[in-house]
């Protein structure tokens, strides 16, 4: 991977992080650092997703890829929020 990709990744980790954590409901207990983080995660996870299912590459904006990942990261702050939270 290049350093433009890496650089591309960080930059939608995140906006994915981001677009997770508003999707849940009420304050999280995590920081921005995780949320980048598992926003990074929930992108390459749910890029891989939606190549296994074919909607990866659409003519326009790949929404479904786009709902798919911020998915992934709404369960993952949600899921660290709760880890976070019982200790």
């Amino acid at each position: 991977m290049e350093i433009g990709g890496i650089i591309s990744a960080i930059i939608i980790g995140i906006v994915i992080g981001v677009l997770g954590r508003l999707v849940v409901p009420g304050r999280q207990r995590i920081g921005i650092l995780w949320t980048i983080l598992v926003g990074i995660v929930a992108a390459l996870i749910g890029s891989a997703i939606a190549s296994a299912f074919g909607v990866a590459d659409t003519k326009g904006v790949d929404w479904v890829e786009w709902l798919i990942q911020i998915g992934l990261a709404a369960f993952g702050v949600a899921a660290l929020d709760r880890v976070k939270t019982r200790r």
